[in-house]
């Protein structure tokens, strides 16, 4: 990847899971193209400063344990930061609590998924208009993909495109603007932590919890690269 991109992490894993397979910004990292992806990390959750915009080729924004909702001094300085990242029309991708912040800071609406927790490894659909998206173009019309939420995208910000959906959240992946992109699943989650996270929250859903699946998500996964193929192309 060419340039300056920065990892905003907003959360941390489960220290356990930690230890054996590193956290958000390790496997995101990773997924990019490795630790020479030329990445730095900038841990706001643990207080450090937001990096000035100069130079700054793309923006990844991890998910995270903490709820938007919340509204951390932390969550709203990186949701008023990225409204000028936007301005400069640099690449954004948001994970999850990123996704979900990015649509905040541009006008939508975020809170508790009606329909509860999402877990496991899902199916989501691309809508029309996701075939001559930059990001999402190409990908198969359907997919499986990791997911571990109980927030969402309640109401997408006025001038969003909704580019994949399925029956428990319809804005499982925003375009928002002309090169930033929210998605709610886990295009980093391989499937040994998909499945750690599947055992820790399994017995929140009661019944539906015989109806979690966890499988490979090689298309979700492949998102990471092509994000950064589309960052370094610019």
């Amino acid at each position: 990847m060419q340039g300056r991109c920065c990892i905003i992490k907003v959360g941390r894993t489960f220290a356990e899971l930690a230890q054996v397979y590193g956290d958000f910004e390790d496997w995101i990292e990773a997924g990019l193209g490795g630790r020479g992806c030329g990445c730095e990390v900038i841990d706001v959750e643990a207080g450090a400063m937001l990096p000035g915009l100069d130079g700054l080729a793309g923006v990844v924004i991890t998910g995270s344990h903490a709820m938007v909702t919340e509204a951390a001094p932390w969550s709203l300085a990186v949701e008023q930061w990225l409204q000028e990242v936007l301005a400069r029309r640099v690449p954004v991708l948001g994970i999850c609590y990123g996704h979900q912040l990015l649509a905040r800071a541009c006008g939508g609406e975020v809170g508790f998924n009606p329909r509860g927790l999402e877990l496991g490894s899902v199916e989501i659909r691309l809508t029309a208009t996701a075939c001559d998206d930059p990001l999402f173009g190409g990908l198969p019309d359907r997919f499986v993909a990791p997911v571990t939420h109980a927030q969402s995208v309640l109401r997408p910000p006025p001038e969003a495109q909704v580019l994949a959906a399925n029956d428990h959240d319809p804005h499982q992946a925003l375009r928002l603007g002309e090169a930033a992109w929210g998605v709610q699943f886990h295009p980093e989650f391989d499937r040994e932590v998909t499945q750690v996270y599947v055992d820790r929250q399994v017995d929140a859903l009661g019944a539906r919890g015989a109806e979690v699946e966890v499988v490979d998500t090689p298309e979700a996964a492949g998102l990471l690269q092509r994000f950064a193929a589309l960052v370094s192309g610019r």
